[in-house]
């Protein structure tokens, strides 16, 4: 599954847009932010959205050099433990590293082992090797009837073992990360999820596919593309 486009609301769309053009350096055209194949979508709201986590993927073999490259750039968030860096075993197999963005947002940069990514052999790490959102946190009342909700109508799997508060929907190239509305994100467990008015497009699920939560949220299916008619 791939996360093709974000809306994204911001109560400061300016400050927004700053971050992820000035910050991660990632390009640009008015108030889209293009990272790889998605495209993020910066709309103004007057409603506070809630902490949203995004997570992007990195190629695995440069997360050091990613870890260098953001520590200069943005606050890094520790676990109550203060540990900067983090393994992920089993099916995710990958190494992470979270920092603060916009309006109390949870980023990550993830470097998934079994996910090859074109990245630069050596030196320091540069944006155009973001290769995508790869992640966006999703609250919900009710975790377990949410996931049933997406595996009906849109065909998404669960990645790996879920919980009645926690449940990944997808795979390694792109991930709904449901999270009971309760549940502290990690790694400080200060913040509750929040993604009020973020709505996500994406590609690899069934067609037609249309899920909305009390939570303010909305993920749908990318069009399908239609085959063009011969021309005799």
């Amino acid at each position: 599954m791939r996360i093709t486009r974000l809306t994204l609301p911001s109560t400061d769309v300016s400050a927004c847009l700053a971050f992820y053009r000035d910050v991660l350096q990632l390009p640009t055209s008015g108030m889209t932010v293009h990272v790889g194949w998605t495209h993020i979508d910066i709309v103004p709201t007057s409603t506070d959205s809630g902490t949203v986590h995004l997570a992007f993927n990195i190629p695995h073999d440069r997360f050091i050099a990613a870890c260098t490259w953001l520590r200069k750039r943005a606050l890094l968030l520790r676990d109550p433990l203060g540990e900067e860096q983090f393994h992920v075993g089993g099916v995710w197999d990958a190494e992470s590293v979270y920092f603060a963005g916009p309006h109390d947002a949870v980023l990550e940069f993830i470097a998934r082992r079994p996910l090859t990514l074109d990245g630069a052999v050596s030196g320091d790490f540069q944006s155009s090797e973001i290769a995508c959102v790869s992640e966006v946190g999703l609250p919900t009342d009710h975790v377990p009837t949410l996931v049933r909700s997406l595996v009906v109508n849109t065909g998404l799997a669960p990645f790996g073992d879920t919980s009645g508060d926690f449940a990944p929907m997808g795979d390694h190239e792109g991930l709904l990360i449901l999270v009971d509305r309760r549940r502290l994100w990690f790694p400080e467990q200060r913040r509750l999820p929040g993604a009020r008015g973020i709505q996500l497009i994406m590609e690899g699920v069934l067609p037609h596919a249309v899920l909305a939560d009390n939570e303010g949220w909305r993920v749908t299916s990318a069009a399908p593309v239609r085959a063009s008619m011969p021309v005799w």
